[in-house]
């Protein structure tokens, strides 16, 4: 009888030993099958609260990260988005990348957390919300330009950066809904990825990687933390165009070799630690589809030049003045210059010390006629240096009903162009591509319009434009 009811009670005891194991395991590292409103009291208590909810960007544009200092957030508001990222296969580290919607996401930004294997929590597409009230905005790597949510600041010798949040931070201020989506990766192509696009899930097709690296894994052993590995593309483009793939030295596919074909790659943009270089980082390895042959690209050999500007003849730093092109100032005085360097011209404009807080200049081409032939496609080259926003842009446009001299008269259609970025170096010209013109009739004048700023330091960078060429295929 003792026997029996001893062994009962051992029984006993070690089914509600299981029980409470259960219960802490299932809280803390899984997914519950149900987590809302009803369940996650404090998802429930910040939704009753009044605390307002603000956007990504409008969280991003209280930190601007030429002042160095993190701002504490001490009002009652919150953001909501979809987690991008996943740590499952170790290429991330206590950070989750979280973006302002499931499809055609516009924004996203960082979160620093003292917990690794968030993807048992923070799983990928799933719906998070962060209360932010005590919490900071800044970054981990002062000037690196990835805008971060931490839960403190340490000031060093390269400024004050803001710190992980503890794991009370992390059980009090982000919360998860119920609902998990299906990501929509946002198609891009290498040119036109720029800092508005940390933290977003992103696709590119028609990619592989550069011949150099056949043989080689996606980690190079001889280094501590991360390897970089360059991406090419040739898709309606004059010879090749780059970007960058980051493999942590944790990642648990660092080993595999990488793929020899062409196809498609996505993975979270993001940032080199020092930032210097926007890169994308994968998720898994099933993000990586490349099956299809490499790509050849276009040569120029290829095509007939119906017109061609090199430059060559500019006299360096002095106002842009070739025949029959128009150099206007919409906003501000500043006007394109003209550029030689080593023997090589171009053409440039920039804001940097004209003391004007907005400046706008066009660059207007001679008129081409577009009758006598039935396909053609223009072609340039154009690089940029102390570019850092995306506000501070480079636009191209097309007109056929300009007169030769009243700019803002004609109407100007703008036209896609691969065109540099924050990604590319300073004063690296970056091939446009083929632009197809052939829908165009009439006499048509193409513009190089550059919007920046003399007083925001984020605005006052510089394009460059050379070798500007139209071409037929006939």
């Amino acid at each position: 009888m003792m026997k029996t009811t001893t062994l009962a009670a051992f029984l006993l005891g070690l089914v509600v030993l299981l029980s409470v194991l259960s219960c802490v395991q299932d809280d803390d590292f899984t997914i519950p099958e149900g987590v809302g409103v009803q369940e996650n009291k404090g998802l429930e208590a910040l939704l009753a609260s009044g605390a307002t909810e603000i956007s990504i960007p409008e969280l991003k544009a209280k930190y601007t990260y030429n002042n160095s200092l993190p701002v504490l957030i001490d009002t009652d508001v919150y953001i909501k988005g979809i987690v991008s990222s996943s740590d499952k296969t170790g290429n991330f580290f206590k950070e989750i990348f979280i973006q302002n919607a499931a499809e055609h996401p516009s924004s996203g930004i960082k979160l620093i957390v003292n917990r690794v294997e968030t993807h048992n929590q923070y799983n990928f597409g799933r719906e998070v919300y962060i209360k932010l009230k005590g919490l900071y905005i800044g970054e981990e790597r002062v000037g690196n330009g990835v805008v971060t949510i931490g839960g403190s600041t340490q000031t060093n010798f390269f400024g004050t950066t803001v710190l992980r949040l503890t794991e009370n931070q992390r059980v009090q201020n982000v919360f998860r809904s119920a609902s998990t989506f299906d990501i929509v990766p946002l198609n891009l192509t290498f040119s036109q990825v720029n800092n508005s696009h940390i933290g977003i899930y992103a696709k590119f097709d028609g990619v592989e990687f550069t011949p150099n690296l056949e043989g080689k894994r996606y980690f190079d052993p001889i280094q501590d933390f991360d390897t970089l590995r360059q991406l090419q593309s040739c898709s309606g483009t004059i010879g090749y165009s780059n970007f960058t793939l980051e493999t942590s030295s944790y990642a648990d596919f660092k080993d595999v070799f990488l793929p020899l074909g062409n196809g498609a790659v996505s993975g979270v943009i993001s940032k080199t630690y020092d930032g210097s270089k926007l890169v994308v980082a994968l998720n898994t390895l099933d993000d990586v589809m490349m099956t299809d042959g490499r790509c050849i690209p276009l040569r120029l050999e290829d095509f007939k030049t119906l017109f061609k500007e090199d430059f060559d003849d500019a006299k360096h730093n002095t106002s842009f003045n070739f025949k029959s092109w128009t150099n206007f100032a919409e906003v501000g005085t500043t006007k394109w210059r003209e550029k030689n360097l080593e023997g090589n011209g171009y053409t440039e404009f920039g804001t940097f010390g004209t003391r004007a807080p907005v400046n706008i200049a066009w660059l207007v081409t001679p008129g081409f006629s577009m009758d006598a032939y039935s396909n053609i496609y223009l072609n340039f080259k154009a690089a940029q240096h102390h570019v850092d926003s995306p506000n501070n842009s480079l636009e191209v446009l097309i007109s056929t009903n300009y007169d030769g001299s009243n700019v803002l008269a004609a109407t100007w259609t703008p036209v896609k162009a691969a065109l540099p970025s924050q990604n590319n170096a300073w004063y690296e010209f970056v091939d446009s591509g083929l632009i197809d013109l052939s829908s165009y009739t009439g006499t048509l004048h193409v513009a190089f319009k550059v919007t920046g700023s003399g007083t925001d330091t984020t605005l006052d960078g510089a394009y460059q434009i050379d070798d500007v060429l139209l071409l037929t295929s006939n």
